[in-house]
């Protein structure tokens, strides 16, 4: 029983620092972009990766033959494919997708945002991871296809400092906040600005907007004005 325990114990090892140097070996093989540039598609070839070699370092029933083969023929899998995504534009937005516009000229694209599963929240919390605090500011913002986020601000807010323009230097009355979601007033933050609900339907109905049914995101800016991004189908209607 002891010697099968030792054999057993030792086997393992064996197993286990074979399949550490073949996954080093073969994600060397394949390169850096499996780092580097995590699409959905690397994303998951990464997770079946590393789980090939955690079957085949764990599960004594896993032959260590067979478990080495499905590793390597994974790998090429992945190398061909990543071969002909370089070679073919059509086969990289097949395999990749290609980038979306989520803000266009300043305005959110609802059915762009939906498409991709997005909400309000993760668009402005990835804007914020830029420095962006507000959505008015933006000309253009792209969803990569690693899920990242790319920004193009206007004119007027690209980098420049305000001592070189000799700007006004006064604190912002407001830090931009949201409060109107698809449609919906955000009371809690309205209140946190210490802003009425009133205050919110002034500013709409000063920009021919009748209905907060009618917008898709309403963002307060630093100076006390009101961003308005309307729904698709309010866009389209209105003259």
């Amino acid at each position: 029983m002891e010697s099968f325990i030792h054999a057993h114990f030792w086997e393992m090892i064996l197993r286990t620092t074979l399949s550490f140097f073949a996954l080093l070996i073969l994600a060397r093989l394949l390169g850096k972009k499996q780092l580097g540039q995590l699409t959905f598609f690397h994303y998951i070839t990464g997770i079946t990766f590393g789980s090939i070699a955690s079957e085949i370092a764990s599960q004594e029933e896993t032959p260590f033959l067979d478990g080495m083969i499905s590793l390597v023929w994974w790998s090429a899998l992945t190398y061909l494919m990543t071969v002909i995504t370089i070679k073919s534009k059509k086969a990289r937005v097949l395999i990749d997708d290609k980038p979306t516009i989520v803000i266009q000229k300043g305005l959110i694209l609802e059915s762009a945002l939906q498409k991709n599963r997005l909400h309000l929240d993760e668009l402005t919390m990835m804007l914020r991871e830029q420095a962006i605090f507000s959505v008015q500011d933006v000309e253009y913002a792209l969803l990569e296809t690693n899920g990242k986020l790319s920004v193009l601000q206007k004119t007027s807010e690209q980098v420049a400092t305000k001592q070189d323009v000799k700007a006004d230097v006064t604190p912002p009355t407001y830090l931009p906040t949201e409060v109107i979601s698809d449609g919906q007033l955000i009371t809690e933050n309205i209140v946190e600005l210490e802003l009425t609900e009133d205050w919110v339907m002034k500013k709409l109905k000063k920009q021919n907007v009748q209905s907060v049914e009618e917008v898709y995101f309403a963002q307060v800016q630093t100076n006390g004005s009101l961003y308005i991004s309307l729904k698709d189908k309010a866009r389209h209607s209105s003259p």
